[in-house]
């Protein structure tokens, strides 16, 4: 599968991960569609990325949802390949005082923005040729890092889904792809992370992304650079051991 004159919708497209598709993918003679909450950052990635084409929309609304569905496919008919980016990642302590409807955004935005685009978008790329889902997880979707619970049962449960919808989907022409990224060079990674990824550093964003782009064109249904590779192998070798050196990198305070 070639990654070229394509025309590609990825949610959550302002700013790490998802810009950085957008960009490569520009590169290679796309149309490139990217959403984001915040009016903002599109307006920088689209100054950024000239060509790139921007939606305010909240992958946690199937409202937004509904309303993108309708702009984009009115707008961009030969819409082929969803890519679902958007993700929050949070240090959540749970000793302390949550407010219920906000413990949960994770899922929201995570887990139920996926399978809500898809739902929605499926009807319309079974009928395009060489169709692509994209759904991008986490190397923790394999063995769970404690200081961001809610974000690591997420992208397993992203893991779990989009293995079943592969199998759903066989026979409708409709590729689907699993990315898991190992920690990545993005202002989340030194901001919320920055005391516990003292002394490490993750993979460049760009060389994710490139790599995630060569997997796609190599028919890997599941791509898992750098680390997300080890602890794939390790979820299966030694769990246990490896659970536990997640642990010592945990910073938490009751």
């Amino acid at each position: 599968m070639k990654l070229e004159r394509r025309t590609i919708l990825i949610t959550g497209g302002t700013s790490g991960i998802g810009l950085e598709l957008a960009k490569q993918l520009l590169q290679r003679n796309n149309t490139v569609i990217v959403t984001g909450r915040d009016q903002d950052k599109l307006d920088a990635a689209r100054q950024a990325l000239p060509d790139v084409h921007a939606f305010q929309s909240d992958v946690s609304s199937p409202e937004a949802i509904d309303a993108l569905h309708d702009r984009v496919l009115e707008q961009f008919p030969a819409l082929d390949t969803l890519v679902n980016n958007a993700g929050i990642m949070r240090n959540l302590n749970l000793n302390r005082d949550r407010d219920l409807n906000d413990v949960t955004r994770e899922i929201e935005i995570n887990l139920s923005g996926p399978v809500r685009m898809i739902q929605r978008f499926l009807p319309y790329l079974k009928t395009r040729k060489g169709a692509l889902i994209v759904n991008v997880s986490s190397g923790l979707a394999f063995i769970p890092y404690p200081a961001s619970p809610v974000y690591c049962a997420t992208k397993a449960a992203i893991h779990s889904f989009t293995q079943s919808l592969r199998v759903q989907l066989r026979g409708t022409g409709v590729t689907v792809i699993e990315l898991a990224p190992p920690a990545v060079e993005t202002p989340l990674l030194r901001g919320e992370f920055e005391v516990e990824m003292k002394g490490q550093k993750g993979m460049d964003v760009w060389v994710l992304a490139q790599r995630a782009i060569a997997g796609i064109e190599a028919g890997k249904p599941e791509i898992r650079p750098g680390l997300s590779n080890v602890l794939k192998a390790m979820s299966r070798i030694a769990p246990q051991l490896m659970f536990s050196q997640m642990v010592k990198m945990t910073k938490i305070e009751a």
